[in-house]
Order: structure tokens, then sequence, then C-alpha cells
């Protein structure tokens, strides 16, 4: 038997259950750390399998474990997310969301199902393969602190470490039937800002009785920009962001305090700590510049996504092999965080993006009420994680 043929021909075979099990998933979203009956439906899944689970970590979270021959040999591990967001959905699908205003906006229905496809397909094949491989259904990956961070806390690879990690995630704008790469960083760390600037209010005509809170955290804002143009080296990307400002006065009234929120992404951890640090000193010293107080509260998120070189371009070898070379793309940097980038500190690990966009390239983005993807792709991104794990085996 050729063991990716042997891959394809399951893919095809288990195509439509994979479907009716995003739908499913679909029709029932939850949000993060709240995944119940999505836990429970993935477990009865793995039952169905015949596959071994542990879960309730962090209260929903799974880790399954299929063996093959020689189990010991090496270990590895595939993840996905489940958790949706609190979206109302737009399209008028027969299986939309029933839980009103909480929607699969992402894609981790489609993740989710994806790795109950490769486990069917993994578990079908056992017996020509060697090591063990890990399954991780992860909750609340929309939501700080992060179902990645909790669930390693709580010893989900306490019994067996895996050697690496490999994740995946729907790409909109890209054709169905191709995924994407991209070695070394490639995801931003996230982190959020809180900033509070505290004075002297008071009559708007009357500025030099007090201290201008608003002109003040205007100045914080501006002054923080120096941090990205002149502070951080040009190969780093990085931005800060400013998207919330709460001057809660009137025309001629000047509030005692004004609160900032925004966010911090950057690709390099050292100077994602550099930067903070700069954040905190700038923002302070200039409200006491002008005579006030600004306070600081910065909430770390993500960490950065680092696809380890090596592991990475194995599994851009084996998309190839499994998918051809005219399927497989080499991504771009995204400015966006994503939670996996806390199994990335730890393990070697890639994390690849599979098409779905729709047939006439009608996308409906990430996050918006519109997002649809295209269930065609569900028969690539299943099969190639299986052959993936297949090869990251050897």
């Amino acid at each position: 038997m050729e063991l990716r043929k042997g891959v394809q021909q399951l893919a095809a075979q288990y195509s439509q259950e994979v479907i009716e099990i995003r739908r499913h998933l679909h029709q029932y979203p939850e949000l993060s750390f709240q995944e119940y009956h999505t836990s429970k439906y993935i477990q009865g899944k793995l039952e169905e399998y015949g596959i071994p689970f542990r879960a309730g970590y962090v209260k929903t979270g799974i880790v399954g474990r299929i063996e093959g021959r020689n189990k010991d040999k090496r270990v590895i591990a595939l993840r996905a997310d489940m958790d949706a967001l609190p979206i109302v959905e737009e399209k008028h699908l027969p299986f939309r969301s029933q839980n009103e205003g909480v929607m699969h906006a992402c894609g981790h229905d489609a993740h989710s199902a994806a790795l109950l496809g490769a486990a069917k397909i993994l578990s079908t094949l056992k017996e020509y393969w060697e090591g063990t491989i890990l399954l991780i259904f992860q909750p609340g990956e929309e939501v700080f602190p992060g179902g990645a961070k909790l669930m390693m806390e709580e010893g989900a690879f306490d019994e067996v470490k895996p050697e690496l990690i490999i994740g995946q995630h729907v790409l909109p704008n890209m054709p169905v039937g191709h995924v994407g790469f991209k070695e070394g960083m490639y995801m931003a760390s996230g982190d959020e800002v809180y900033l509070t600037v505290k004075g002297k209010g008071g009559h708007g005509a009357l500025p030099h009785t007090l201290n201008d809170t608003v002109l003040i955290a205007s100045h914080i804002i501006v002054n923080l920009q120096q941090i990205v143009s002149r502070m951080v080296p040009a190969n780093i990307p990085t931005v800060l962001s400013f998207g919330k400002v709460i001057a809660n006065g009137a025309t001629n009234v000047i509030p005692e305090k004004v609160e900032i929120a925004g966010t911090l992404r950057t690709m390099d951890e050292k100077y994602r700590v550099i930067i903070k640090e700069k954040i905190r000193k700038i923002a302070q010293m200039t409200a006491e510049s002008m005579d006030a107080e600004c306070e600081v509260d910065i909430k770390d998120g993500y960490p950065v996504v680092f696809n380890d070189v090596e592991v990475t371009r194995r599994a851009k070898q084996a998309a190839a092999e499994y998918l051809g070379d005219g399927q497989v793309e080499e991504m771009d940097i995204r400015m966006t965080a994503e939670d996996f980038g806390y199994y990335s500190l730890k393990y070697p690990t890639t994390f690849y993006r599979f098409g779905v966009q729709q047939d006439g390239g009608v996308v409906g983005q990430l996050h918006t009420p519109g997002f649809i993807l295209n269930e065609a792709a569900l028969e690539t991104a299943f099969g190639t994680l299986a052959w993936l794990a297949i090869r990251s085996l050897e």
C-alpha cells in the first residue's frame, strides 16, 4: 500500500462526514472557555473512532492519543481550537448559528472538524506508521490568557511530551486546495495597553486654572509613536495603535480623567519587553511634564508565533508531496496574534494556513458577520494534516 494514496483515498471517503461535523459545530458555537457542548460532541466522536483521550483541561480541553507501531519511537501533536466569537451571523445558512450572538467567524469549527477527520485517517492507518500522535482540542484561543497557555499549565503534556506541534488555520483569500507556510517569525505578539491620564479638570474657558487632561492624553499618544518610528530597528515589524480614547467632558468641560486603550504588536520577544518599558516611561514622563499623572497598565497577551525552520521546511515539502508543488504557497508575516505562540515558546512548531476562498473569489473576512468558508476546503485540510503528521513522525 502506498501510504500517501491511502491517505488521499480516505480523505475523499470521509469528506462528507467531516463536512457534517463542521456544520454541527457551526450550528452550536460557544464562546471562549464555555465550549461544553462542543467538547462533549468531540469526545463522542473520539469514542466512536476508538481513540482514547483525556478531557477536562481548562474544563473543556481534550487531549487524544493515537498510537502506531513502536509507539515510543517519536511523539508529535496536532492542535485545533474550539471557541467561537460574540458576533451575530449574517449569512442565512441552513446550519447557521442557533446560539444568537455567537458565531464561528474565525473557522475554529473547521479546525476542530479537520482534526477529527485527520484523527480518523490516522487511526485507520495506524498499522502503517510508527510513533504516537497527540490530538489537542483547545478552548479559549480568542480570549486572554489563551487556552494554549492554560492547558499546558494544567498538565496536558505531563504524561507524554510532544517533540513538535503542528497547527493550521483557515485563510479566506487563499484558493481551495492551497496551503501556505512561513519559516521563522510568522505572527506577532499581542499585548493590550491601558493608560489613564489624571489631573485637575475644570472649565474649558479657564485652562490656566487646570490640567488639560485631553491635551496631555493627545501628547502621550503622539509621543508614543516615536517608539516604533525611532526606537525599534526597522527590521522588526512593530505596531502600536490606540483605538479607544474616553474623555468624558463637554464642550466647555475638561475632565479630570482620560482613558486610552490600544494594542502593541511586535515580532521580537526581546524588543517586546523593551517597548513595554518605553511605553510606561514616555507616558508617565509626558504627563509629569504637564503637571499630571498617567497610570499605565499593560496586559501581557500572546507571544510571537515562531515557526521552527526545519520543522516548517519538512512540513512544506510533505504538503507539496500530498497536494503538488503548485498548491503550496509562501506566506508573508501577519501582525495578528495567536495563542499558538505559547506552544512555539516551548516546542518546535509549525503553524500554516489552508485556503477556504469561495467560488468566484467571494470572500467574507475573518471576525466578520459575513465570514463563510468553502466546505470543499475541508478535504484538503484534514487530508493534508494527516499526511504531515505521518511524515513528521519519520
